[in-house]
Order: C-alpha cells, then sequence, then structure tokens
C-alpha cells in the first residue's frame, strides 16, 4: 500500500477540517461547550433565545440585546404565503424533511437580501431562518393533518410559539420548558455531517439557502437525523416494562443495533441525556401515564448493563415529544428547528475567514490505458 492509501481517513473521522470557536466537544468525560459555555449551564439558567443569540454573536445577550433579538425574530416568525402554497402543492405523503427541504429553498426566492454578500444581510438571513423553522415544521405538519396553519403569537417564546404551532393551543409550562431544551440541546454540535455540509457549501461563496437546504438534506439521512424517531418506534414496539428483558435478548441474538445508545463523539454518557430523562418524567407525571417514560428507564438499565453502552441525546427525547404530541416522523423537522442556530452560525464563521473545501482523493482506479476504438472492444 502507498503512502498516499495510509493517509486515507474514510469518514473524515479524527481529521480537523477548520479552527472554529463555536463549540468544543470533549467525548472522553462527557462535555458539550457552546462559545465557552457549558450545556449544563446553559440549560439550568438560559432560554433558546439567549443560546441561539450566542452562537450568532459570541456572547449571551443583555436584557436589551434580547428583546431587540426578540423582536427581529417575531419579525420574521411568519412564513410568506407563498411558500405555504407551496408546501399544500405537494403531495400529501411526502416525507416531513423532504418538505422542510423544499420550504427553505422557497423561501430563499422570497427575501430580498438572500443573493446579497455583506455580513449584515447574511446575519439577517439567519435571525429569519432561525425564526421561521419552526414555523415551517409546524405548518408541515398541521397541513398534513388537514389544517390551515397557525400563525406565530408575537407575545410567545420560540418554545412556547413552536407548541402552539404545531398542537393549535399554549402549551403548559413544562411543556414549554421541555420544547425549550430540545431546541437547546440539538442547537450546535461541531462538525457532524450537516453542519460540514453548510460550510462545504457556503465555501462556494452561494448564497446561505442554498447552504441551508444543503444542510437539511445532510440531516434527512437516517444515519445521522432520524435516531429518535427509531427509538419512539422501539418504545412502541416492546410492550411493557415486563418485555424488556425478552427484547434486549432477542436484539443481542440478531446483533441489532440498540437505537438511542452509544455516539461516535462521546465514549461516556452524552451530556445531553440527563436533561431530556428528567422531563420525559415530568411530561409523563402532567399526562398521567409514565409508561413511555417507566419503558424508557427500564431498556437504558437493561442495555447499560447488557452492553456498556451509554445512552445518547436521542434517546429520552423520543418519550418527550411524544408525550408534548409530536408525531415520531416529525421528531428530525424539530431537531432541524434547533440546529438552524448551529447551522447558520458555522455559515457566518466560514464566510468570514473563507477558503473553498476541495479536499484529495486517494485514486483506486485502473493505471493509464490505451483507448480501444468501439469497433475493437
Amino acid at each position: 500500500m502507498s503512502e498516499d492509501a495510509k493517509t486515507v481517513v474514510k469518514g473524515l473521522k479524527g481529521i480537523k477540517a477548520a479552527d472554529s470557536s463555536i463549540c468544543e466537544i470533549d467525548g472522553e468525560i462527557g462535555k458539550l461547550i457552546y462559545r465557552g459555555y457549558n450545556i449544563d449551564d446553559l440549560c439550568a439558567h438560559s432560554t433558546y433565545e439567549e443560546v441561539a443569540f450566542l452562537l450568532l454573536y459570541s456572547e449571551l445577550p443583555n436584557q436589551t440585546q434580547l428583546d431587540q433579538f426578540h423582536d427581529s425574530l417575531t419579525a420574521h416568525a411568519t412564513a410568506p404565503p407563498e411558500v405555504l402554497a407551496a408546501l399544500k402543492a405537494l403531495p400529501k405523503d411526502v416525507a416531513p424533511m423532504a418538505a422542510l427541504r423544499t420550504a427553505v429553498s422557497v423561501l430563499g426566492h422570497y427575501d430580498p437580501l438572500a443573493e446579497q454578500e455583506s455580513d449584515e444581510s447574511n446575519k439577517e438571513n439567519a435571525v429569519r431562518l432561525i425564526a421561521v423553522l419552526p414555523t415551517l415544521t409546524a405548518a408541515i405538519r398541521r397541513l398534513r393533518d388537514g389544517h390551515e396553519p397557525i400563525a406565530p403569537k408575537p407575545e410567545l417564546s420560540i418554545s412556547a410559539n413552536f407548541m402552539y404551532m404545531l398542537n393549535g393551543e399554549e402549551p403548559s409550562a413544562d411543556a414549554a420548558k421541555a420544547m425549550d431544551l430540545i431546541l437547546i440541546l440539538h442547537a450546535e454540535h461541531g462538525f457532524n455531517a450537516s453542519t460540514f455540509s453548510a460550510r462545504v457549501i457556503i465555501a462556494t461563496l452561494t448564497d446561505m439557502y442554498s447552504a441551508i437546504t444543503g444542510a437539511i438534506g445532510a440531516l434527512k439521512g437516517k444515519l445521522h437525523g432520524g435516531a429518535n424517531t427509531e427509538v419512539l418506534k422501539t418504545l412502541q414496539s416492546v410492550g411493557g416494562v415486563e418485555d424488556v428483558a425478552g427484547w434486549v435478548a432477542d436484539v443481542r441474538s440478531r446483533k441489532g443495533k440498540f437505537m438511542g445508545f452509544g455516539h461516535a463523539v462521546y465514549q461516556t454518557q452524552d451530556p445531553r441525556a440527563k436533561h431530556l430523562k428528567e422531563y420525559s418524567q415530568k411530561l409523563g407525571q402532567e399526562a398521567g401515564d409514565t409508561k413511555w417514560y417507566d419503558l424508557s428507564i427500564e431498556i437504558e438499565s437493561q442495555v447499560v448493563a447488557e452492553i456498556g453502552r451509554q445512552c445518547n441525546v436521542d434517546f429520552f427525547s423520543a418519550s418527550v415529544q411524544h408525550y408534548m404530541g409530536i408525531p415520531g416522523d416529525l421528531f428530525t423537522c424539530i431537531f432541524a428547528s434547533s440546529r438552524i442556530a448551529g447551522w447558520c452560525a458555522h455559515v457566518l464563521e466560514q464566510i468570514s475567514d473563507n477558503k473553498i473545501i476541495r479536499p484529495s482523493s486517494h485514486y483506486t482506479g485502473p493505471d493509464e490505458r490505451s483507448y480501444v476504438p468501439i469497433s475493437e472492444r
């Protein structure tokens, strides 16, 4: 094997492709940092609006800045009627993530700043995307269910508005906080596949809507954004707590996957998981039915004991969102509506010191050969 071949790293695991000041992940001890702030502190004390501001502007806002940011988000939260019309024209059985990908692409046509390249216009585009993705996700759910989309209420936070637009009624305090946690915890996670896709695309100096459309396309893949949907399918198929041991044994015997366990980065427990675990219990108690929490706890206990892998953020997010009345196939759209803050932060960072991302490949084809005329082949 040549020296060049030895340097190939499939999937680019461990390869540092750029400097970034946005996110630090320590997989060995299970630590996640957004611009210097531990995710535990942000979950305990912050809101998604504050976290989105932090990711975009590098610092947490003061009250005046937060109020202005809320006003900007409110101004951009209503989806253009032309975009809603495009969603209505889609086939009724279209996958929600495919619909969201289309909606963002169409949205770019109705943003007068979409093709401008100034820092100010790019940040305005970022704010608009952060504001409107929950609205688009909620509209996709409403239209599929045969209902008209609901316009956001200006007085509500992003998380409370999201729940209101999804379900048609304002959420309880616990449900709104759970959505806030989901948005904070999924907002950013380094150079994952969708984020790196966004950076590769924007590095060509295209527009932000193209970069975010590409990121949504990457997140749509089942190896990236769909794990919590699979966790919900597992919960619904296992049965009851008494059936968990048999299910674990069956998965092990056929060498299947335990969805929601293990992580490509974390060698210990995903630091995001414990926050959603707490709210799975709270929402179950609020609903008067802790079945999904109890089942999740039993599965966690037995899988950890059997294979030694800790659960990740996807595991308890499944039961939390199920308690919130969100259908499983919409979970990845919720993920995108959160990760949009991180995507936009990375897009802005990439173009602030841009160099087109153009790696090389190790050629494994035949040596140079002579062309043979078609009559002689």
